[in-house]
């Protein structure tokens, strides 16, 4: 299984767009990137071909196009005090909201994404990486 059919999985489950998709996917993908710690994290992106790519073209840490005003402000400045790795949880949360989507479509985009890379890469090395970051499981009503 790769990414792209998890993508359409969740757009079929959720009852989302593709692009929206390909978003949250991405995003919560770039949050594990960050902020999942070593070789798990480099395993389970080994095991679903185009995740880490995905991962990198939805960058939670990239600079915002256009500047983004005092939103992208606050964030740089929580991810600076807090360092990197809630910095990249803070702007992941951020861009999913900023995606139009409510909690319950986030939460059910996130089951769904989390069931698929389960089936992927396998239920251990998924817990192993999503148990690293322990508030974004919170955060899609996984913990």
């Amino acid at each position: 299984m790769n990414v792209q059919d998890i993508v359409n999985t969740v757009s079929q489950k959720a009852g989302l767009d593709q692009a929206t998709t390909e978003k949250v996917v991405g995003t919560i993908f770039s949050v594990l990137e960050h902020e999942a710690e070593g070789t798990s994290a480099s395993s389970f992106f080994a095991k679903i071909p185009g995740a880490d790519d995905l991962a990198h073209q939805y960058d939670v840490m990239a600079a915002p196009a256009g500047g983004g005003g005092f939103l992208s402000s606050l964030q740089g400045a929580l991810g600076g005090v807090l360092g990197e790795k809630a910095g990249a949880l803070v702007n992941g949360l951020a861009a999913l909201k900023a995606s139009g989507l409510d909690m319950a479509q986030i939460q059910k985009a996130g089951e769904t994404l989390v069931q698929q890379a389960e089936a992927a890469a396998g239920p251990d090395l998924t817990n192993q990486v999503l148990g690293s970051v322990p508030s974004l499981k919170s955060h899609l009503g996984l913990g």
